[in-house]
């Protein structure tokens, strides 16, 4: 927890952790979302939801609060690509 010194300096933690970060980047994609075209928010705001999970995960390889939002959202479209896969195979038999 940070406190304020008689000097006026600020101790305790003053950086960032990557799971914050990572936050606020889903926060600042969210409000992003908000520009695009009315059939287009929908996305915007699923990306910003995505960024949000794997952020823990994330904090411990990754450094950098927007890498860790990528990630997150890269490793969900592939898994909701495999599994349309999946059940696509599944309907063909």
């Amino acid at each position: 927890m940070a406190r304020n010194l008689p000097s006026g300096v600020i101790m305790g933690r003053s950086f960032e952790s990557v799971r914050q970060g990572t936050k606020d980047v889903s926060a600042r994609w969210l409000k992003a979302s908000r520009a695009l075209k009315k059939e287009d928010q929908v996305y915007g705001q699923r990306l910003a939801d995505l960024a949000k999970k794997h952020s823990s995960e994330a904090f411990y390889a990754l450094d950098d609060p927007l890498e860790a939002a990528v990630f997150s959202v890269l490793v969900e479209i592939l898994k909701e690509n495999s599994e349309e896969k999946k059940a696509e195979n599944g309907k063909r038999r």
